[in-house]
């Protein structure tokens, strides 16, 4: 063979192997984005690949799913056996503890004139007994009526008169309003907030819902009540909300983006950011607040969390860095999901054996010591984590030592991911309040996440505030089991007529924890079941 021939040959063979790389390339790289289409459309429409009873976490796209009860109420029979599904009914009286605090009407089915005459011989017939046929809820829509303070004027007859210097007129005192020269009473904007707070309706759906109902109230109007009861009435209540979280120990923290449109030198489409910090569950408290952002960065989260110095709890986030006098604690559930993103799946469901799996199980121990640690007082969990969670962790370390995540881009970022954050994935073994997922933080923030897919965005800086203030005395008002609406109105018809201003530890009694809130602030039961378990 001629040396150009020779040449040529090695340099067709150069290329082909140059090709037979790049083609395994593209191959790993169809076989990462397939299996990555797949999860996607297994999480958006398929059963869920988290079975794992993790508390407190659920899918957002599996609402109707998540929220089915195995043991609702009806129907009645013994057993309902569907399939290979096998159902248990409630106890019975189950239905009557459903609708016992529900105000009570009774239909009486009588018979009447000739219907209570003998078919026969035409006796009036005497009742002999009763019995109750079925029972039903009925609805009330709402209604809205308009109310008119009328302020009597008194004048002493005597005062004024010729003997004496000066007339005496005295005003029958009037309630403040919740806003000056407004329409909006207490009920009003309580209505409005909790509808788009805790409903997630938007303003222009609200609109439609007023019309329906009598009153012309527009989406402009109501934009204006948010802003004006949030910074006069809800702000100082938050303001004082955010002093005791960082007297916490323990602090839970996620962020969201949200869209602000008139956001000063920004295009409409920027992203801007709610951040959600929640005192731990361990903490006698329960404290939710939100902040808006004009960015991510993490300079934010440290000058929120200046003067805190206990537990954070947190995602992988590196804006969290910045927190200084802290010790960061890392949530479990998020390695597990990277290693269930990691699983290869064929038709949908997932292929035994993979290494992702492994890693799942793993974590999923992790999640079932903690189920059953979970009536053990702080001392005496971290005692049984140092001798159950802390050989599983080491066990899991020496595993990912031993794992070649080969072609699975998946595999390969959870190895890395729990490589990186080690350190504070362990951290949970310092103290047994310290829980092992971020998910109490994850359910506050969702409200917002489903809310923000009516409304979409905020369409001024200070109605994202607002927005913050709001969702921060909802989801702590929740937190403590209060009626949402209750409370809020409770709020608007006393905050204007107490001096706070001057005396902000007036305020301090109203707070959603404060032991003093009426009975009509608290969700039926929820105050009986609060001193049960206190």
């Amino acid at each position: 063979m001629a040396r150009d021939e020779y040449e040529e040959l090695l340099e067709l063979r150069k290329k082909v192997k140059e090709q037979e790389e790049k083609i395994e390339t593209l191959n790993s790289q169809v076989e990462n984005l397939t299996q990555a289409i797949l999860h996607k459309n297994k999480k958006l429409f398929g059963a869920s690949t988290e079975k794992t009873p993790i508390e407190g976490q659920i899918s957002l796209f599996n609402e109707a799913e998540a929220s089915t009860d195995s043991g609702a109420i009806e129907p009645t029979p013994e057993n309902i056996i569907v399939s290979t599904h096998k159902r248990t009914p409630r106890k019975k009286g189950s239905k009557e503890a459903v609708i016992k605090d529900l105000p009570r009407e009774t239909v009486e089915c009588i018979l009447e004139g000739e219907d209570s005459l003998c078919p026969y011989c035409a006796t009036e017939m005497a009742s002999i007994g009763k019995n109750v046929v079925r029972t039903e809820v009925e609805f009330v829509p709402p209604s809205v009526k308009v109310i008119e303070y009328v302020q009597y004027v008194y004048k002493c007859p005597e005062c004024g008169t010729a003997d004496s210097s000066a007339d005496v007129i005295v005003k029958a005192p009037v309630p403040k309003p919740v806003m000056k020269r407004s329409l909006a009473s207490p009920s009003t904007v309580a209505e409005v907030i909790y509808q788009k707070y805790v409903n997630g309706m938007p303003l222009y759906r609200q609109e439609h819902d007023w019309l329906q109902r009598g009153f012309n109230l527009s989406r402009s109007t109501m934009a204006n009540w948010i802003i004006r009861s949030s910074n006069e009435w809800l702000k100082p209540m938050y303001n004082l909300m955010k002093k005791e979280l960082h007297n916490c120990e323990i602090i839970n923290a996620d962020e969201t983006r949200i869209q602000c449109n008139k956001e000063q030198g920004r295009k409409p489409s920027s992203q801007s950011f709610m951040w959600l910090y929640r005192s731990g569950e361990s903490e006698d408290k329960n404290i939710v607040i939100f902040e808006y952002t004009r960015t991510r960065a993490g300079k934010h989260a440290q000058e929120f969390l200046k003067e805190f110095d206990g537990f954070l709890v947190t995602d992988a986030y590196a804006g969290y860095e910045k927190v200084e006098n802290i010790i960061r604690c890392l949530c479990w559930s998020h390695v597990r999901r990277y290693f269930i993103e990691s699983i290869p799946l064929d038709k949908g469901k997932e292929i035994p054996g993979s290494k992702g799996s492994e890693g799942r199980a793993f974590c999923d121990k992790l999640f079932k010591f903690e189920r059953e640690l979970k009536t053990l007082t702080p001392e005496e969990r971290l005692i049984k984590r140092q001798e159950k969670s802390k050989p599983v962790l080491e066990d899991f370390w020496n595993w990912l030592e031993t794992i070649n995540p080969m072609n699975n881009k998946k595999l390969s970022e959870a190895i890395t991911y729990a490589k990186n954050q080690r350190a504070y994935l362990e951290n949970f073994l310092l103290d047994g309040r310290i829980p092992i997922s971020n998910n109490a933080a994850e359910n506050c923030i969702r409200p917002f996440a489903v809310g923000r897919r009516g409304w979409l965005f905020a369409d001024t800086p200070k109605g994202a505030e607002a927005s913050a203030i709001a969702y921060s005395i909802v989801e702590t008002a929740k937190a403590n089991n209060l009626n949402v609406f209750q409370y809020l109105s409770y709020l608007f018809r006393l905050l204007p007529n107490i001096n706070s201003a001057e005396n902000p530890q007036l305020l301090e009694q109203y707070l959603p924890w404060s032991g003093s809130l009426p009975e009509c602030c608290y969700n039926k039961n929820s105050k009986q079941k609060n001193e049960e378990s206190a």
